[in-house]
């Protein structure tokens, strides 16, 4: 851990929070990752052996707290930890308001629908298994077309045909879904411009950006 060398506490606790990747792992850890695999969907462009590290920083710090139960090793964070929750967020509001700016090597369909993945309201779901299907027109194979499945108020993502019959059908392009889960374009834009195409029955179509939603920090940012 490098040393500001300052008594300043922002700089004590930038030296635990601004290496690469840590406070992305704070993140995930904040949204309800608890195992290695959870986490490492949550950060897929970070090695295995960096997250390991960085774990082990964040638990030396106090952030983050180890320990086994049954067969499977949990990372928690800690009253420590949980503190950060609104400095995360802050932080994501002001990304979304300031930094609008997004690379190609931003978009990322795994990381994307593993987002929507965990925060979907699945209250708005029907009860009865439902399975929409997303096909991203601008992604190559094998990772342009998946699968939500929800059933009884639980949320199963697949990145192959699961074998369901097919609820409904979402059409669009990756930038288009981020851009509509980040809040930067709103559903009924999206689809009477025809960016986003939606095939089934006409009551389920009506449905479905409610079974969507925007991402948790868009919908911090939306007026009451």
């Amino acid at each position: 851990m490098t040393s500001y060398g300052q008594f300043c506490p922002v700089a004590k606790a930038m030296e635990v929070l601004d290496e690469r990747w840590t406070l992305l792992v704070v993140r995930e850890l904040l949204m309800g990752s608890t195992h290695f695999n959870e986490l490492r969907r949550g950060v897929p462009k970070m090695s295995p052996a960096l997250l390991s590290k960085r774990l082990r920083s964040l638990e030396r710090a106090g952030i983050v707290a180890r320990s086994v139960r049954g067969q499977r090793v949990v990372y928690e964070l800690t009253e420590c930890g949980r503190e950060l929750e609104p400095v995360v967020n802050t932080l994501g509001q002001w990304g979304l308001r300031w930094i609008g700016d997004l690379g190609e090597e931003d978009y990322d369909p795994h990381l994307l629908l593993w987002d929507v993945r965990r925060s979907i309201p699945v209250d708005r779901w029907p009860r009865s298994r439902t399975v929409l299907r997303i096909s991203f027109d601008d992604v190559a194979r094998p990772v342009s077309h998946w699968w939500l499945v929800v059933a009884h108020g639980e949320v199963d993502l697949c990145d192959y045909d699961p074998g369901h019959e097919v609820t409904a059908t979402l059409e669009t392009s990756l930038r288009t879904l981020t851009r509509i889960w980040r809040g930067e374009l709103v559903w009924p834009q999206a689809l009477r411009s025809g960016e986003v195409v939606l095939e089934g029955p006409a009551s389920v179509r009506r449905e479905v950006p409610e079974w969507l939603g925007y991402s948790l920090l868009a919908q911090s940012l939306q007026p009451a």
